[in-house]
């Protein structure tokens, strides 16, 4: 008798893309819950796995997707057919990934989500929302009246930010790369392009800036913090590295502090998951583009060249 297959998207060499195949639907055991995949996110951190170039990569081949959500087949502990987010664990790292139609993950990287949540929402809203409080509250501290410069502002990641930092009472600029990108960047924030990154475009100093896209867009950034401010590190899509005169830099006086969800999402949890509720709502809003299991390609090109908006995700159901 034959066992029944699924499709999977199988990552077999580093910096090429998976190949969609056929597997075998993975036998339920001990410790683990198998689930129907219905959504799985597609993030940069994705993509630095399957490029080989994040500090946790998989045995190879492996099936990459560090977040997803489906309904439960068979688990021990979460109940049959409830809607639930997987993450965490090093799911799409160091064990297979959502990016299936079925997955086999252990059961403490499995969390239930309230009934009636869309599917894709579920599985992309905890990385943004998480890093978008852990970077307002926890890192940069935003006070009431604080002007906060927030870049990559029409992103997922940036969008939430500037709404979070809003709701803290800030004072927000927001800054994107592209004019295409203007319209994306939610009220009640002023918008300024990044080629127009200046102290007179932003309206004078700012207190704190959380930049989510590293490279020349945070070099141009630091200048605008007044002395004692706090620049927050979320991302580097725009460039993994940049340099600074430490001379100016020690002058400027500015506190440079990353932000790793990893370490700060179980600090974070409790808000981030109130935070689904206003998702649902539409009192917080997070765009989502959707492709099938077989854009894959095109949703990496739309991810890499930052024309996507929003969060990427691949409708598994």
């Amino acid at each position: 008798m034959s066992h029944p297959t699924s499709q999977s998207l199988v990552l077999e060499e580093f910096g090429t893309l998976p190949r969609l195949v056929e597997r075998p639907v993975p036998e339920p055991r001990p410790g683990h819950t198998l689930v129907r995949m219905k959504s799985a996110a597609v993030s940069h951190l994705d993509l630095n796995v399957v490029d080989g170039k994040f500090g946790i990569l998989p045995d190879l081949p492996s099936i990459p997707g560090t977040a997803g959500s489906g309904t439960v087949v068979a688990s021990d502990v979460h109940p049959e057919g409830s809607l639930v987010l997987l993450r965490g664990k090093a799911l799409g790292m160091r064990r297979d990934g959502a990016w299936s139609e079925y997955a086999l993950v252990p059961d403490a990287a499995v969390e239930a989500v309230p009934e009636g949540t869309d599917p894709a929402m579920a599985c992309c809203y905890f990385s943004p929302a998480g890093t978008a409080w852990a970077s307002v509250h926890a890192v940069a501290d935003v006070q009431p009246g604080e002007r906060v410069l927030v870049t990559g502002a029409a992103g997922a990641v940036g969008a939430l930010t500037v709404q979070v930092a809003a709701r803290a009472g800030a004072e927000v600029i927001g800054v994107v790369g592209r004019p295409a990108k203007l319209p994306h960047v939610p009220a009640p924030a002023k918008v300024v392009l990044a080629a127009d990154l200046s102290a007179d475009a932003v309206g004078g100093p700012v207190d704190v800036v959380i930049d989510t896209v590293g490279g020349p867009v945070l070099r141009d950034s630091l200048p605008l913090v007044r002395p004692r401010g706090r620049v927050a590190l979320v991302g580097y899509t725009a460039g993994r590295e940049f340099t600074v005169d430490l001379a100016d830099f020690l002058l400027a006086d500015v506190s440079l502090l990353p932000v790793n969800l990893m370490t700060r999402g179980k600090e974070v949890a409790a808000d981030t998951r109130r935070m689904l509720g206003d998702l649902t709502s539409g009192e917080l809003t997070l765009p989502i583009e959707h492709h099938r299991i077989d854009g894959l390609a095109e949703a990496v090109a739309r991810l890499r060249s930052g024309e996507a908006i929003g969060k990427v995700v691949l409708d598994l159901a």
